[in-house]
């Protein structure tokens, strides 16, 4: 099986940045796709961002120009910088890896407060 697991989580006050990890082990792909989710109380699961297997990123409208998804190439490890970060930015962010399924992780809670 595969795991997941998600860091970096906190409070930050709102126009802070914060830079989430997320650490993919077990029986892993060479080539997948990686990425955020984030879930905020009461609403559904929003896509953040992905990157490719051929190194490609794409961001949702809502958070491009503020996040930058990266990618640790000498290990299975992926980065999500936010910065600007906004009230609304608030919830369970969430790391997914994809290759025949989709796994994930538990997520790291980020709270956007003064």
């Amino acid at each position: 099986q595969v795991q997941v697991v998600e860091s970096g989580g906190g409070l930050v006050q709102p126009g802070g940045s914060l830079r989430l990890s997320c650490a993919a082990s077990g029986s892993i792909a060479s080539i997948r796709t990686m990425g955020w989710y984030r879930q905020a109380p009461g609403k559904q699961r929003e896509w953040l961002a992905s990157i490719t297997p051929g190194g490609s990123t794409n961001y949702a409208d809502s958070v491009k120009g503020r996040f930058t998804l990266s990618k640790d190439g000498a290990a299975n490890t992926v980065f999500l910088q936010m910065n600007s970060l906004k009230p609304e930015d608030t919830a369970v962010y969430l790391c997914f890896l994809y290759n025949t399924r989709t796994y994930w992780g538990q997520g790291t809670q980020v709270t956007v407060s003064s």
